[in-house]
């Protein structure tokens, strides 16, 4: 099995970036292979072109999101990694999926049309905020969060929505067993979901 791990945040030592890498062990320990994508490490553009509009006359996707498309063809999973800033993931994912996951790849045969290209994939998300889980959840902003960036997300691209993890109260100074069970919780995840350990 194949994951592309989708990371999107600014500071490589990060609650977020310790969850990528949780997960990251925990899949291949599994053997499994997984596909690093470090959205900022990789200065990654997330303004999508004019051309790469589906409906314009010139429609063709940058080399960029071609180099990402060709890494990501055969993944079985794409796990993605991201804080809540203004409680909503940051622009750098957005773009991302806008651009790589946009027609010809995820979905619209031919780059035409809206069928769905990556069925039999799997998608999960690991999610992040200052703001305690049971506001977050209260305010209705999960479920808006799961309906846009993993339900309808996953449907358009023919792909099946499997989890969404979030922890909420991560602020500077955060205990670290709190850290530590969160990790480990993450490899339990993997584990649940994608089989046991070989």
């Amino acid at each position: 099995m194949k994951h592309a791990v989708i990371f999107a945040h600014p500071n490589q030592k990060s609650f977020t970036a310790s969850v990528a890498a949780a997960y990251t062990q925990a899949a291949e320990a599994l053997g499994h292979d997984v596909v690093p994508r470090d959205l900022y490490r990789m200065h990654f553009d997330p303004r999508l072109q004019a051309d790469e509009l589906f409906f314009s006359d010139t429609f063709r996707p940058g080399p960029d999101v071609m180099v990402e498309r060709k890494l990501l063809e055969d993944a079985d999973v794409y796990a993605l990694f991201y804080p809540l800033w203004l409680n909503t993931p940051p622009a750098i994912l957005k773009g991302y999926l806008e651009r790589v996951f946009g027609y010809g790849f995820a979905y619209g045969k031919n780059g035409r049309d809206a069928e769905p290209l990556l069925k039999g994939r799997k998608l999960i998300t690991f999610s992040s905020s200052g703001a305690p889980f049971y506001w977050v959840k209260e305010i209705g902003n999960f479920e808006a969060i799961k309906t846009l960036f993993d339900s309808h997300f996953a449907a358009v691209c023919g792909m099946e929505f499997i989890d969404h993890i979030h922890a909420g109260r991560i602020v500077p100074g955060i205990r670290e067993d709190f850290v530590e069970n969160w990790l480990n919780d993450v490899g339990n995840t993997v584990t649940r979901h994608f089989g046991s350990p070989k």
